[in-house]
């Protein structure tokens, strides 16, 4: 057996490694592989990229995906897997930040995405302010 924490030098200490690296999502397991085109890359990083900025619509975005998404005709479980999998190329900026210091692995399900996804950027004090409750006069009896 061996060591769980092999000693280091201090000249180990300031290489970069990607051992214990995890991405935040856990592709569902499975045979399942969708060929993964340059061209559609391109298309989600440019034609729908999110900042995180608060001037932006998450709702708006996530349309835009989804369009983007359902025009590669894939079938059930290689629907949610490519939606995971191009979803983090879809964010730039703070809204990428954002899914990086997510603990890794801890999303696992398109809704389990979508779910963090809005309550990051659309958190219900925001719907408040957007859409704020104005009462009407019609149909009152007072």
């Amino acid at each position: 057996m061996g060591d769980a924490n092999p000693m280091r030098t201090l000249r180990d200490y300031p290489r970069p490694s990607h051992e214990g690296y995890r991405n935040t999502i856990e592709l569902p397991e499975g045979n399942n592989v969708v060929p993964l085109r340059s061209d559609t890359f391109w298309l989600v990083q440019n034609g729908c990229s999110f900042h995180g900025l608060r001037s932006e619509d998450p709702n708006q975005h996530l349309k835009d995906f989804l369009k983007l998404m359902d025009s590669l005709d894939l079938d059930g479980k290689n629907r949610e897997r490519t939606r995971l999998c191009f979803f983090q190329f879809s964010l730039c900026d703070q809204a990428s930040n954002w899914l990086e210091r997510l603990p890794a692995g801890s999303i696992s399900t398109w809704e389990d995405l979508t779910t963090r996804f809005f309550a990051q950027f659309f958190p219900p004090g925001r719907t408040a302010k957007r859409y704020p409750y104005v009462p009407t006069t019609q149909g009152s009896t007072f």
